[in-house]
């Protein structure tokens, strides 16, 4: 790789890392709050990262209010599990409220039950005020000053109280909410930055009840906070009678309104990604040193000794990859279901591509709840168009003659297989009674996007790729197939496929780490930037490695390279998923039987549309390299 070529990519790496940290997003205005201003908590999913379950708020016996009015959501909110409702926590803009009750509930056994279970899976409370969530400031274990934030709060805890061997299940219901926000000096008007609670367990005193004017004598309303020495938490059983209340403080900062999502996003070490940046570079560039040492002194020397005017002796005499010239354009088994996968896999990497040029746009960051999955789906669905036809112009040129069925395939083997694995395991979160159940209006949108829109793309894409001519090959292909010569062990098709894909994996493994973390613990993933660098050397890698196992094929005059250049690459979904098992066991604490299918069932459509995508890859480069060699030499 030439200097000029690298100083630019770093150059590139440079603007787009930057660009990476800013959180503004384009086209959702700020809201500006004035002194008395009515403002409302959203209440979100109940979720655990021991269950990967979420539930409905209100699945627990919480204060309801009198109508719950869901919020409008979009496409990825409802896949993700997102319920955004009313609550009954309301409060005044930079009006301090005292403690003030919420409600009293009644828990009956199965609100108690309900209550234990969520303790026990360490379940977390979401609510949302002015669209930020809210969290629980902590301090970091390593006794630094920096404070670090947890995604929501405990629903409760476990312990022993007041000298009982027995452990005891307590709820937290008394909230102490705490707001900051950013005033503008000019026009007396403020901006919510931040959004901050402490969870407190009480056990509410009273002298009598009354609903429509609750006094607890636990709260002291001139204090503004809970009376000292109040510190006997409420215990979670059937026939308690349980009180929730609440607290609000504001607080003025200094953050702006485009900057209140760093506290919630720098949660993350960047010179982890750095290095996990520096350790993808490495490779590529051993990768490179191989590829340039191929190419300029062994692939120019093969071609120039090729080219010269040789005997009739010594042209019979000749070995290497130009011997297999009359078989390398030789279609391939199963040449149809290869242009199937090739087609799906351009069509991942157009929607990957997209996605992620939006994502450092700004237009797919954490504040804009549910973009990222709504926008992969509708880009895979737009996408179509791609798979179409890039498989009908492979499909052609393999001289194929039943095109509609070439297509049906293309537009329904790939989704269909993962609408299967993903209908599966929605019929188990449903069975668990799981807000993350996707509904059954919104599976028909996706089954109409399907149909309405995906699959006739394809066919418009395909229509237009059989119309091109046939891509034709540099050399004629042998009517008798050449027999392959004995391979040495090392390169058997297992073991060069298998050793194809480490490498490529080792260049995405440590931000892969970053990714499930994301995903499976409930952290936020924002850092596009050095997804698109660790993107860019994914392919480069593919690429690379392909190349060079394919040309040391040809070499021993083995002219089966379709379907190995495709598998040598995408050999390394085989360690994302074996990755994805050493992450579950060392992670994770799941124990349930169903989260542990759950997870293992969506790391197994990860792992199988990494697979379609870095395949794809390794067979383009491929393709593109034994056509250039070959039509590099005089053939006769």
């Amino acid at each position: 790789m030439k200097v000029g070529t690298i100083s630019a990519i770093l150059f590139f790496a440079i603007l787009l890392i930057s660009s990476a940290h800013s959180f503004y997003l384009p086209g959702v205005a700020p809201r500006d709050f004035h002194r008395g201003d009515v403002l409302s908590i959203k209440v979100n999913k109940l979720s655990s990262t021991k269950t990967q379950l979420p539930y409905d708020y209100y699945f627990l016996k919480y204060c309801k209010p009198k109508t719950i009015v869901n919020s409008a959501e979009n496409l990825g909110e409802v896949l993700r599990g997102d319920r955004i409702e009313n609550s009954v926590y309301t409060f005044e803009m930079i009006e301090e409220q005292p403690c003030k009750v919420a409600c009293r509930v009644t828990l009956d056994a199965e609100s108690a039950k309900n209550f234990k279970e969520k303790i026990d899976d360490e379940y977390r409370v979401n609510m949302i005020l002015d669209n930020l969530p809210v969290a629980v400031r902590r301090q970091r274990r390593d006794g630094s000053q920096s404070t670090t934030y947890e995604h929501g709060f405990r629903v409760g805890f476990k312990g022993n109280y007041a000298g009982s061997k027995e452990e005891k299940y307590f709820i937290n219901n008394h909230l102490s909410f705490r707001v900051m926000y950013h005033k503008d000096p000019e026009t007396d008007s403020a901006r919510i930055v931040g959004f901050e609670v402490i969870p407190n367990s009480i056990n509410h005193e009273y002298k009598e009840w009354d609903d429509n004017n609750p006094q607890v004598t636990t709260c002291n309303k001139d204090t503004k906070k809970l009376i000292q020495g109040s510190t006997v938490p409420q215990e979670v059983d059937s026939g308690k009678k349980v009180v929730f209340s609440y607290d609000v403080t504001f607080k003025e900062s200094e953050i702006k309104w485009a900057s209140r999502w760093d506290t919630y996003l720098l949660m993350n070490d960047d010179q982890i990604h750095w290095f996990s940046i520096i350790n993808s570079l490495m490779i590529v560039l051993f990768l490179s040193g191989m590829v340039a040492m191929i190419m300029m002194r062994t692939l120019y020397r093969d071609i120039a000794n090729y080219n010269q005017l040789e005997t009739q002796d010594e042209a019979q005499e000749e070995t290497g990859w130009k011997l297999v010239h009359g078989d390398v354009f030789r279609a391939p088994i199963n040449s149809s279901l290869l242009c199937v996968y090739v087609g799906t896999g351009v069509q991942i990497f157009g929607m990957t591509l997209v996605t992620m040029i939006f994502a450092l746009l700004g237009f797919l960051s954490p504040s804009n709840r549910g973009g990222l999955m709504t926008a992969m789906v509708l880009l895979w669905v737009f996408m179509g168009i791609l798979a179409g036809y890039t498989s009908a112009r492979l499909y052609k040129m393999f001289k194929g003659t039943e095109w509609k069925r070439n297509t049906l395939k293309t537009a329904f083997m790939f989704p269909g297989i993962l609408f299967a694995i993903f209908f599966v395991l929605n019929v188990l979160i449903w069975g668990e009674q799981s807000s993350g159940a996707v509904p059954f209006g919104t599976m028909f949108a996706l089954v109409c996007l399907w149909f309405g829109i995906s699959v006739p793309l394809v066919f418009v894409g395909s229509y237009l790729g059989f119309k091109k001519p046939a891509i034709e090959d540099p050399v004629k292909t042998n009517k008798i197939p050449r027999q392959i010569p004995e391979q040495a062990w090392y390169m058997k098709p297992v073991f060069s496929i298998l050793i194809g894909g480490i490498l490529p994996f080792g260049a995405v493994f440590i931000e892969l780490f970053f990714i499930l973390t994301s995903i499976w613990l409930n952290q936020f993933y924002y850092i596009f930037g050095f997804l698109f660098i660790v993107f860019i050397i994914l392919l480069i890698t593919c690429a690379e490695i392909t190349i060079v196992l394919c040309y040391f094929q040809l070499c021993s005059e083995d002219y089966h390279w379709w379907w190995r250049s495709y598998l040598t690459a995408g050999s390394s979904a085989l360690y994302l998923f074996l990755y994805s098992v050493f992450y579950f066991f060392t992670k994770l604490e799941i124990t349930k039987l169903v989260s542990g299918i759950l997870y293992f069932g969506y790391m197994i459509i990860i792992s199988y549309s990494f697979f379609v995508l870095t395949g794809t890859i390794g067979f383009y480069a491929c393709f593109w390299f034994v056509r250039k060699i070959y039509s590099s030499v005089k053939i006769d």
